[in-house]
């Protein structure tokens, strides 16, 4: 396994600039943004689309600094039901296909996506109960008449340019927030479908991160080093489902938290343990959103705290038995 960073956090440093902090802490893969929600800051998609010496610089720049290409990322929602959004963030994963086919990377990251509730919507509709029975029939037509048809055409266009890991990020406010989601458009799309596993989504609905690797054995395609620190004091009184802004971190339910902040230790040897067992050797790629500690500060201790936990030779044979 690798120590990575999606470098978004860094997009105020010019790419070189972020390269060699990185390198210098020890790193050893990056997840690059590549449009839509993350941005371009270190990625012109378009021109290194276009001109294969700048795609080969852009490569070079970060081997040449001992770095891999962890996944280029493009979360965005493509069946938002605005046509402009979708439309805006459904041509960024295709460019962010091309890229990855020209590049040789192997894993493009996004999320499922959420529609509206009916035709006609303005605004996306993410269901979380079965009652009253409209809640069924939302979910029915979300699934039927737009996941399932977006995702079916466009696992086929990333097979069509050799991409063969879409890794979806389960992440609640998205169709796809849980393995049992995830699996349910794997299934119905195509099994390039996998997930980009993020703990942290998955700590704060009550999931045991380590049974859902389980669950998705030879499903992972990427995973992020990120935590959540359920604080109890407020999610005893209001529960987990908590739309206060991330800021006001001393009375929301839950915040994001660095690596070892929120679970502790053992939760993580435990973590990359399931990872070996279930067969993922990539990379463990730090998004830092602790709104406690500055970016500097969130990603060295994570770089740390993680570089003491990843097992990093090959699994060892079993000689005593």
């Amino acid at each position: 396994m690798k120590v990575g960073v999606f470098t978004v956090i860094l997009r105020s440093m010019p790419l070189e600039q972020a390269l060699d902090y990185l390198a210098g802490l020890g790193v050893q893969a990056v997840e690059i943004g590549a449009g839509a929600y993350p941005g371009t800051d270190h990625c012109n998609i378009d021109e290194l689309l276009e001109s294969d010496r700048k795609a080969k610089d852009f490569l070079k720049t970060i081997t040449s600094r001992g770095l891999g290409i962890s996944c280029l990322s493009v979360h965005g929602n493509p069946i938002h039901p605005n046509r402009d959004v979708a439309n805006q963030h459904d041509a960024a994963f295709q460019r962010c296909v091309r890229l990855a086919e020209k590049l040789g990377v192997e894993v493009v990251t996004t999320f499922s996506g959420c529609p509206g509730g009916a035709p006609g919507d303005k605004q996306p509709n993410w269901v979380t109960c079965p009652w009253p029975p409209e809640y069924l029939e939302i979910l029915d037509h979300q699934w039927k008449d737009v996941v399932i048809p977006y995702w079916q055409k466009t696992t086929e266009f990333a097979r069509s340019h050799g991409i063969r890991k879409i890794a979806l990020e389960m992440h609640p406010g998205f169709v796809v927030y849980n393995p049992e989601t995830l699996l349910k458009l794997r299934n119905a799309a195509g099994s390039e479908i996998g997930a980009n596993f993020d703990p942290s989504h998955l700590i704060w609905q009550g999931i045991d991160p380590c049974a859902a690797v389980r669950a998705l054995q030879g499903a992972i395609w990427h995973v992020h080093a990120k935590d959540t620190s359920v604080q109890q004091w407020n999610s005893k009184t209001n529960g987990v489902l908590d739309t206060k802004h991330y800021a006001d971190e001393l009375n929301r339910s839950w915040i994001f938290r660095t690596v070892g902040y929120g679970s502790s230790r053992q939760f993580w040897c435990d973590f990359v343990s399931a990872l070996r067992m279930t067969g993922y050797d990539h990379a463990l790629s730090i998004e830092h959103e602790d709104s406690l500690m500055t970016a500097r500060e969130g990603l060295e201790k994570a770089i740390r705290f993680l570089q003491g936990i990843v097992l990093n030779e090959p699994k060892g044979a079993v000689t005593w038995a």
